[in-house]
């Protein structure tokens, strides 16, 4: 399989400039990585040799980037960011997380178990939406956080990414995991304004990332949840001790077609958490306010390499996962 060469870019002032602040330039770091052999892989990808413009951008390559502060005026669909944000991955599935507005997650599917993310979106932006030898993006996310995203419910709805002063994205990779870190400074969300630096690190074993959330100042309300589907049940189970928790759904609920199954789930620490709820869009866990949150989403989609393919497997599957919890205290030890 070709080596991919991720060479230094220079980022150009306008693309890194934000409102109020000082223009700056960011590069890459040289490095090469073999993403077929890595057992896990996070990356980031922007269009190639463009000053950004709030505008739809067509054809064109793209080049990947160790980091990218958000232009202003970005949002979403603008076709800059190859598949609208940073991807991780590992030989079960992918994630992306939309760098906009949004901040949902969404699940790429996989049917290999090799590192797919870095040729996906290359060519036909919207290709990866439809059955690929590697998989496809099978979430419908909408107008929701996905799975694991992370928003402030307030009076019954969930305030998302609209008004930040400046958000920094950052992909690292190494030998034990992969992860991205997202800088939010100047969160507004509702009656409050916050800092708030998000990391979602993927692991070679397994499904879960763990999303580990640092504020500058606690907020009431801050969520993380699950789309919600007509049809499909939720579950929630708390272990035996009542310290670890899970909220789950499983069934027909993805992009491919009608009989496609996809199980998708969320841990969390009960002590941590004010309450579970439904919001418009979303199956939500609601935490206290603190300055530390940790919690771990997981996919697991049928059609993987030896996949789980029943809601009983798929349940007891939690389960093995909540009994760690409870021994160990993490997923990723």
């Amino acid at each position: 399989m070709k080596k991919i060469v991720l060479t230094v870019l220079s980022i150009s002032a306008a693309l890194m400039s934000c409102k109020n602040e000082p223009k700056k330039d960011a590069t890459t770091e040289t490095k090469e990585t073999t993403p077929t052999t890595q057992k896990t892989y996070a990356e980031l990808s922007i269009r190639a040799n463009e000053n950004w413009e709030p505008k739809k951008y067509g054809g064109g390559a793209f080049k990947n980037v160790d980091s990218l502060q958000l232009p202003e005026g970005h949002s979403d669909h603008a076709y800059y960011i190859r598949y609208e944000g940073p991807g991780w991955e590992n030989s079960n599935v992918g994630y992306r997380l939309y760098l906009d507005w949004r901040n949902a997650i969404d699940i790429f599917g996989k049917k290999v178990d090799t590192m797919s993310l870095a040729y996906v979106g290359q060519n036909d932006y919207e290709r990866y939406h439809h059955e690929a030898p590697w998989g496809q993006d099978i979430l419908k996310a909408g107008k929701s956080l996905g799975i694991g995203g992370f928003g402030r419910f307030v009076n019954d709805s969930v305030i998302h990414f609209r008004t930040v002063d400046k958000t920094v994205c950052y992909v690292n990779n190494t030998d034990e995991k992969s992860n991205v870190k997202l800088s939010y400074t100047g969160w507004h969300a509702g009656d409050v304004t916050t800092n708030l630096d998000a990391v979602l690190s993927i692991f070679p074993e397994d499904r879960f990332t763990r999303a580990d959330m640092n504020f500058s100042t606690p907020i009431e309300g801050f969520c993380t949840g699950i789309v919600k589907f007509n049809d499909i049940t939720f579950q929630q189970k708390t272990s035996e001790s009542g310290e670890w928790a899970y909220i789950a759904t499983y069934g027909t609920q993805t992009l491919v077609n009608e009989t496609d199954k996809l199980g998708m789930a969320i841990f969390y620490n009960t002590s941590e958490v004010t309450t579970v709820t439904d919001g418009p869009y979303d199956h939500l866990v609601v935490f206290k306010p603190a300055k530390k949150v940790t919690y771990y989403f997981l996919a697991a989609w049928q059609q993987e390499p030896n996949g789980i393919t029943s809601q009983e497997a798929f349940y007891n599957y939690l389960n093995n996962k909540l009994e760690t919890l409870e021994t160990t205290g993490a997923l990723n030890k």
